[in-house]
């Protein structure tokens, strides 16, 4: 009997690939090409080639060599770097640094980008090195690769402190999620402030995301504060979860006048809190009757009825749609094809959703600053899309006044 000695897929498992004839040939020649672009901008740089001599005053002297270790998309090389005197006009001589590897650097831009965006496709430090291991040849560790993903800290500061004067928000999203990351060795729930804006052409940008510690009407004015500190103009209409402080925060930095709509969906969760389980079935369907009826006089009218109908079935219901008050229908007042997107926060909800799966492999983040910055580097990464609302078409149009009879 013939025994099967193939073990290419063993290898491939394993990360042992064994000898390739075309990437060993190419791996020797990238060292060659490396060293002669370290050649090619000194030479350039001294205005003149090795061994030439020029009359004119040199701008510095080459001395030597030293190794460095390189770890690019071609795997990891260790390079012969050329050294110089670099000479200023007062004779002043100073050590010659290469512009193409900074000081410091052991990663070419290429394998920072990739290593990154492997780690926001959704796996942790340890996974990256081990799914990356044939490429880099092992030189990969798990710190190497928290390292390129926090480089990624300088682009998230400069995103956090933008001016967002010259955003032409007319539509502003309001929620927060709650993550569980690493605080004091303690796995912990920790609440996140988003804001997602709607263009006037109908396009949901994320405007900020922040670390706040929590929902507070404190935490909300701060998170509020720093939009308005960095040019966000007042919006045309606002869509929040509900929560009390965030709506006090809103009244106080833009005024009672601004028209907010609470979101449907979560009254809805509330109402179900307040209703005994043999009820739910129904309530959900006559919630839904009132919610999505065809026009303003329709949802009045099926309001009416559900009050009445919930004050004699579970009192608690009734009394839960009524703290909501006119906030829970303040869509109406928008143009019908409108009313899909301006019901609800679902815009964040999906962010969060994509968000939650993204750091499934992790289970707990390992601090709180990291939950923002992976949102962005999602956002920015084009790892999370956003599309624009539905009935954008009608965004420019004005908001009509209060419409609804909302005494029940």
């Amino acid at each position: 009997m013939k025994n099967n000695t193939d073990t290419a897929t063993l290898l491939l498992l394993s990360n042992e690939t064994g000898h390739d004839p075309i990437e060993d040939r190419l791996r020797e020649n990238i060292r060659a090409t490396i060293e002669a672009v370290f050649e090619e901008e000194l030479e350039a740089f001294l205005g003149r080639c090795r061994y030439d001599r020029s009359t004119d005053k040199p701008t510095g002297y080459r001395h030597g060599h030293r190794e460095r270790q390189l770890i690019g998309t071609f795997g990891t090389e260790t390079i012969s770097v050329p050294r110089a005197r670099a000479v200023d006009k007062t004779g002043k001589s100073t050590e010659w640094r290469s512009k193409a590897l900074p000081r410091y650097q052991r990663l070419t831009k290429k394998a920072e980008a990739l290593i990154a965006s492997v780690y926001l496709a959704g796996t942790n430090t340890r996974r990256v090195k081990r799914a990356l291991y044939g490429l880099f040849e092992g030189a990969v560790s798990k710190d190497v690769v928290s390292r390129a993903w926090r480089k990624v800290k300088v682009d998230w500061d400069a995103w956090v402190a933008r001016n967002l004067a010259n955003e032409d928000i007319v539509r502003l999203i309001l929620d927060g999620t709650v993550i569980k990351t690493r605080i004091d060795k303690k796995a912990t729930n920790i609440s996140v402030p988003a804001a997602i804006g709607v263009r006037r052409d109908g396009q949901k940008v994320l405007l900020s995301i922040m670390n706040m510690g929590g929902e507070s009407k404190a935490a909300w004015a701060e998170f509020l504060g720093d939009l308005d500190a960095r040019g966000l103009k007042r919006p045309e209409f606002v869509i929040v979860d509900g929560a009390p402080g965030l709506e006090a925060a809103l009244v106080a930095l833009w005024g009672e006048d601004l028209p907010i709509q609470r979101c449907t969906v979560h009254k809805h969760r509330n109402l179900l809190g307040h209703a005994p389980k043999p009820m739910q079935d129904e309530l959900t369907e006559d919630y839904r009757d009132m919610i999505y009826a065809e026009n303003a006089a329709e949802i009045d009218k099926r309001r009416k009825a559900f009050l009445r109908k919930w004050r004699l079935k579970c009192r608690a219901v009734a009394d839960s749609l009524e703290e909501a008050g006119d906030q829970l229908f303040t869509f109406t007042r928008l143009d019908s094809p409108q009313w899909k997107s301006a019901r609800t926060t679902n815009a964040i909800e999906r962010l969060n959703e994509e968000f939650r799966r993204r750091i499934k492999t992790q289970t707990v983040l390992p601090c709180a600053e990291t939950v923002p910055m992976l949102l962005w580097a999602l956002m920015a990464s084009s790892q999370i899309q956003m599309r624009k609302v539905d009935g954008w078409e009608t965004l420019a149009q004005p908001i009509a006044p209060i419409s609804l009879d909302l005494a029940a």
